[in-house]
């Protein structure tokens, strides 16, 4: 069983697409995991109008913020692969497929993803080749470029994932899934791009681009991360 997990906050104009290249990706006994963050605009209607009953919809009821709406929907999926997704993507024809066989091999997989607009124009055609990605703990604690809405992993890793650090201002949600996937579990790169990651100005998270975070933010962040890391080792 697949579950896919998704966060959303005022994602009328793309999810219902993203959800429908998901779903024709999926069996009749998967899933699909939203968590809303309490959209103020249409979103929620908008899952509803789908009308698929594999589209499990709920509201974030802890604290507010995406790393912790994506921590909300991780902590109901029922699946043994999970899939991370952003509301305003769009899945490329036989990612699951693709991902599900990478996953035979490694506990987290990171497949590319070509970079569009709004409109799904092609503005970079490889994540991974823009920004070097490469597996390895050291260089990602360091420096990851690993997409969030690109993972995929086994519940095994989830089991460890869960709970995440409390603070998501500094630990975001793929950064502590990527940490434990490198430091605990072995990590694969599907070297296509599987998914159109679109950016329109209005997104959430910068995705894998350069921080322009301070230096003393970075180190912050490092140390709060490895710390909860090799608690994390004795769960």
């Amino acid at each position: 069983m697949i579950s896919v997990c998704m966060a959303t906050y005022k994602g009328e104009h793309y999810v219902a697409e993203q959800l429908r290249s998901i779903l024709s990706q999926l069996g009749e006994k998967d899933e699909v995991i939203v968590s809303d963050d309490h959209s103020p605009d249409n979103t929620l209607q908008v899952i509803r109008d789908l009308n698929d009953p594999r589209v499990k919809l709920s509201l974030n009821p802890g604290e507010r913020g995406y790393a912790k709406n994506f921590e909300h929907a991780l902590s109901q999926a029922n699946g043994d692969y999970i899939f991370l997704s952003d509301q305003d993507d769009v899945w490329v024809p036989g990612k699951v497929e693709k991902m599900m066989k990478a996953l035979e091999k490694d506990a987290l997989v990171v497949s590319d993803a070509a970079i569009v607009d709004g409109d799904l124009k092609t503005l970079i055609p490889s994540h991974f080749a823009l920004y070097g990605v490469k597996t390895g703990f050291w260089y990602n604690f360091a420096k990851t470029r690993y997409i969030g809405a690109c993972m995929a992993f086994r519940k095994e890793l989830l089991k460890k994932v869960l709970p995440m650090p409390k603070n998501q201002k500094l630990c975001a949600h793929d950064y502590w899934i990527m940490l434990v996937g490198e430091a605990y579990f072995s990590v694969g790169l599907v070297e296509e791009p599987l998914l159109l990651y679109r950016r329109h100005g209005g997104n959430a998270s910068t995705g894998g681009v350069k921080s322009t975070n301070s230096l003393a933010h970075k180190l912050q962040v490092r140390s709060y991360c490895l710390g909860h890391l090799l608690v994390r080792k004795f769960v």
